[in-house]
């Protein structure tokens, strides 16, 4: 797993090099993953923006959350564009930071998917915020250089939009659970930032820390329902406005050719 170290953050990771169904494999410095992006040191920033060529922060959180954090280091870089697009409903302070969510909505998303409340808690973020998903994965595709999609944990929103830019890429099922799945290596670390925050700390001291790992059945359960009730990540892109050529942009960013 191609991660990236930064002084400021703890679950930054590059998803090139991951293997397509048709034999290639995603390019690398084109789309990364992240957690909270709230304490990045000038060092780290230098290596997103002049090591990687970071141009583009897509960033998931809730409009609560940007007001309780404040600003952010890569707000005032030159060449850096933040887009917001928050993929929960925008109300009260709902975080999401580990499924925050679940807390406040647990009967939605069992109805969803009764087998697993976390996957039917990421259907609804197709239901419920379907425009800013999509407005996400198009600010993938068209990112002049690289781009960062993050939330606070980069586990349960960032997994969502970059599983569905990676499906729509064409890359196979198992190495996207892997992708998802690898956060729990870094699960504690990230548990601990959060905890620092006054904006997490109450999230995360909610449940149990082994509860926030992620677990490969959610990511695989999320995948077989996006083809069982959509037809699939791309007819469902198309069905809300991105799309034969904007699946095509984003396909051409992230693979190579």
């Amino acid at each position: 797993m191609p991660w990236i170290d930064l002084e400021g953050a703890v679950n930054v990771r590059d998803v090139g090099g991951l293997p397509t169904e048709d034999g290639r494999k995603t390019v690398t410095a084109r789309l990364l993953r992240g957690d909270n992006l709230q304490e990045l040191t000038p060092s780290d920033i230098e290596t997103l923006v002049r090591g990687i060529g970071l141009t583009t922060v897509v960033d998931l959180r809730s409009t609560a959350e940007l007001v309780s954090e404040g600003a952010a280091p890569l707000d005032s870089v030159p060449g850096v564009r933040h887009v917001h697009h928050p993929v929960l409903p925008e109300r009260g302070t709902a975080t999401d930071a580990v499924a925050d969510a679940l807390l406040t909505r647990p009967q939605r998303d069992l109805s969803r998917y009764p087998a697993d409340p976390t996957c039917g808690h990421y259907l609804g973020y197709l239901e419920d915020r379907p425009d800013q998903v999509v407005a996400a994965l198009r600010n993938i595709a068209h990112s002049a250089g690289a781009a960062i999609v993050h939330c606070a944990a980069g586990k349960d929103r960032t997994g969502v939009v970059v599983a569905l830019a990676l499906s729509a890429a064409g890359v196979r099922p198992e190495a996207i659970v892997a992708d998802y799945v690898a956060t729990g290596e870094r699960i504690a670390a990230v548990i601990e930032r959060l905890r620092r925050s006054r904006t997490y700390a109450a999230d995360i001291n909610s449940k149990p820390a082994d509860s926030h790992r992620p677990r490969p059945e959610t990511m695989a359960a999320f995948l077989e329902q996006m083809d069982s009730r959509h037809g699939g990540v791309a007819r469902w892109l198309a069905g809300h406005g991105f799309g034969d050529d904007g699946l095509r942009l984003l396909r051409a960013r992230l693979r190579d050719p």
